[in-house]
């Protein structure tokens, strides 16, 4: 059964939601070569399709702006050939909004994909082909050169990440098993925090995402629930009233091992994934991960709707904060030269939105809890991250232009 929010987190949801939903917007047609606007690549997300103008296009640089015609907040996805890594995606377009997706495309054949409300596998899955153009996509000179330390420097960061999680999940597993609850919950937020800055990069691995991090309500109906989250609704048992009527039933002994053994196990794989001798990341890839680490906080760490049993949402926040900074700060001065202006401001809002979110605490000491912040409060933050949602939006698109 899906926990519903209280009545005055629901008005706050609301209110950031639509705080964020308002500034979704970015420009169109952007730039994907010099002087030059990208093929119209248009995606329209309804209540039950999601229809792309094309079914095919040239590799390159391809630039979808996605239109939400529903009455829900929706996500796009760009899914590679075994249809579950994600290549690239928007998350949290209003209805009535359109938002930009930019990605470098090689040849082959990919998936477009809608989810509607942001929760189930999506609707309108459709294979979408990219020719072979007979463009180049490495880098020359001085660029290529940046590339290549951006895309080294960023995999080193994600497998020092990976490596710290993975001992840390052990340790918050074992205290968990052993019902010692007032230690697994101590350390539940902390623990996540290298999981959350990194979270683009395990959704690029298809299902293991959603192994570890699924809320419940993005599981669709027949499909087990997993991950942190189901160990924290363990941890936080809810009251009847907010867990459909009915009263929670605590976890037996065999089931928190079970639940345990699968998080373990599923981290494990995340972290074989990436200390794979070719893994690696594109350019294009390290934007729109900074990006789309800003569209968690939108979508569910502003919202109360990540940590709804814990609310420790904020913690979740920050994280996202930090990775997203490193992404960024990995293709900044790529960026620069190209558009000076547009770097000053996304440097700026960072610096506005780090501050803002340190007035509610630290990852080292903790932060207010999620149900203690205020209407204002919730309305204030969520300007903050509309501040830098809305340059940072335009970052790879100039990147790759």
């Amino acid at each position: 059964m899906i926990q519903r929010p209280t009545r005055v987190a629901l008005a706050m949801v609301t209110s950031a939601a639509a705080l964020l939903a308002l500034s979704a917007c970015v420009p169109n047609n952007p730039t994907t070569a010099a002087g030059e606007e990208s093929a119209a690549l248009t995606v329209d997300s309804s209540a039950d399709a999601c229809t792309i103008s094309t079914a095919e296009a040239p590799s390159g640089n391809l630039a979808f702006n996605i239109t939400n015609s529903g009455d829900q907040v929706t996500e796009f996805y760009l899914l590679a050939d075994d249809e579950l890594r994600i290549v690239g995606e928007v998350e949290n377009i209003g209805p009535g909004i359109s938002r930009d997706l930019v990605v470098q495309a090689r040849p082959g054949t990919y998936y477009t994909v809608c989810k509607p409300g942001m929760i189930g596998d999506g609707i309108g899955k459709t294979a979408f082909t990219v020719t072979d153009s007979g463009t180049d996509l490495a880098e020359a000179g001085d660029d290529a050169d940046a590339v290549a330390a951006a895309a080294t420097n960023y995999v080193a960061y994600v497998k020092n990440q990976i490596e710290g999680l993975v001992p840390a999940t052990e340790t918050f597993l074992a205290a968990y098993r052993a019902g010692d609850d007032e230690t697994a919950r101590s350390l539940y937020a902390s623990t996540r925090a290298a999981y959350e800055r990194i979270e683009p990069v395990a959704e690029s691995f298809g299902d293991l995402d959603p192994k570890i991090d699924f809320r419940e309500a993005d599981v669709e109906e027949g499909t087990e629930w997993t991950g942190w989250h189901r160990i924290e609704k363990d941890l936080w048992p809810p009251a009847a009233e907010d867990n459909g009527g009915e009263e929670y039933v605590a976890l037996t002994t065999e089931e928190r091992n079970r639940f345990a053994d699968l998080l373990q196990s599923d981290t494990g794989d995340l972290n074989d994934a990436v200390h794979e001798d070719d893994y690696t990341v594109s350019i294009d890839a390290i934007s729109n991960g900074a990006i789309g680490l800003l569209d968690e906080v939108a979508s569910g760490k502003i919202t109360g709707e990540e940590e709804i049993w814990s609310h420790t949402d904020l913690w979740d926040f920050q994280a996202n904060l930090e990775g997203a900074r490193v992404a960024y700060e990995g293709v900044r001065d790529i960026v620069e030269p190209k558009d000076p202006d547009l770097v000053a401001d996304i440097d700026d809002e960072f610096t506005a939105l780090e501050d803002q979110l340190s007035e509610y605490g630290t990852l080292e000491s903790g932060f207010v809890y999620y149900n203690e912040l205020t209407t204002e409060q919730v309305k204030d933050l969520a300007d903050g991250v509309n501040a830098l949602s809305e340059p940072l939006s335009k970052l790879t698109a100039v990147l790759v232009g």
